[in-house]
């Protein structure tokens, strides 16, 4: 768990949070215990939901694990009762369960894509809804939606995953505005993360022929954790966590083809270690692969411990700016290479003679 500098802001509130037996969701289930939350766990894998739990409370924090399957939307509704009834109101609802494949297109089933859609994004809808419904009545609440900068721009071989990170977002705008029309004291934020050094690249289905790994730069799952505790305090519309998911969340903005191109030259094998898959790899898209569970993957050594944390709304100015910049410096090129002909008349407005 985080150090005992962690200020405890969060006493007495309960946080709900999603995907929380591994990885990120682990490490802002720790995050927030440590800062005085009660939390109410939620994951498919009962025995390592129930060892998160045992690590909050040997360090004198307080949890309730459910074991769900987010993709089964009454399940989460259910869930949602019982850590109310367990802690009390929820106060904070994190949204960070996924699954995902590595694969080309041409070699992903319709069931794969529905199994990462029905978890990565409807999940979070299921999520999402469950809160609402406890919030609504109290006119209050944080809902905390886990993104990537594959919100923003897909990438090569995950498809199914970069196509459900699209949809949150689209599904978090409009949610957004509507509880803004309502006047609603209910916040919602998205948190967009680099890559991350979880286990997730030990257990997710893969159709290449060697292991999946992150795209560089890694950060270790803490630095991302801090960033969404920090986001449920501040309520913030947006945060772009690290510099890489600036640089691909602008670059898409002001430059799609390029990273098209970028993309396809970097990234497939960029994906990919040196080792092949193992003929006895489990995967965790059906059922979970136990045993594997943990905050850290095995990219450990080239992981970051801390990044940039960047608000959404001056990074779009910046890019807004840089594409003006952009703009101009294309027309003043274009006029550069190719200029009007000495005494040609322009083609339109005014011709006539004054």
């Amino acid at each position: 768990m985080p150090g005992p500098a962690e200020p405890r802001r969060w006493s007495g509130r309960v946080v709900a949070v999603t995907g929380a037996s591994a990885g990120v969701g682990r490490a802002v289930a720790l995050r927030f215990a440590q800062a005085g939350a009660m939390v109410g766990l939620m994951a498919r894998d009962a025995a390592a939901l129930e060892d998160t739990r045992a690590q909050i409370e040997r360090a004198g924090g307080v949890a309730a694990a459910v074991p769900t399957d987010v993709a089964q939307a009454e399940a989460v509704f259910a869930t949602a009762d019982e850590i109310e009834r367990k802690l009390g109101p929820i106060d904070v609802w994190v949204n960070d369960a996924m699954l995902t494949v590595f694969s080309p297109v041409s070699e992903l089933t319709p069931e794969e894509v529905r199994r990462v859609t029905e978890t990565t994004y409807l999940g979070y809808v299921h999520g999402t809804m469950a809160a609402l419904a406890r919030m609504r009545p109290r006119n209050r609440g944080v809902i905390v939606q886990v993104g990537s900068a594959l919100a923003y721009r897909g990438i090569p071989l995950q498809a199914a995953y970069c196509g459900a990170k699209h949809a949150i977002r689209g599904f978090t705008d409009s949610l957004r505005a509507e509880l803004r029309h309502e006047r609603s004291g209910i916040r919602v934020t998205m948190v967009q993360l680099p890559a991350m050094n979880t286990p997730q690249f030990d257990w997710a289905r893969t159709h290449m022929s060697h292991e999946p790994r992150p795209v560089a730069p890694v950060y270790r799952p803490e630095v991302a954790a801090k960033a969404i505790v920090d986001a449920a305090s501040r309520c913030e519309r947006e945060i772009w966590l690290g510099w890489s998911t600036v640089a691909a969340i602008l670059g898409n903005m002001v430059a799609p083809g390029f990273l098209d191109r970028y993309l396809a030259r970097t990234t497939v094998a960029g994906q990919e270690t040196r080792a092949p898959v193992r003929p006895d790899r489990r995967d965790n898209l059906a059922a979970p692969v136990h045993g594997l569970h943990r905050v850290h993957g095995r990219f450990e050594a080239e992981a970051r411990s801390s990044t940039v944390i960047v608000s959404g709304t001056w990074a779009r100015l910046a890019g807004a700016a840089l594409g003006l910049v952009l703009a101009a410096a294309s027309g003043y090129a274009a006029g550069r290479l190719h200029p009007a002909p000495r005494g040609s008349r322009p083609t339109s407005g005014r011709t006539g003679r004054r």
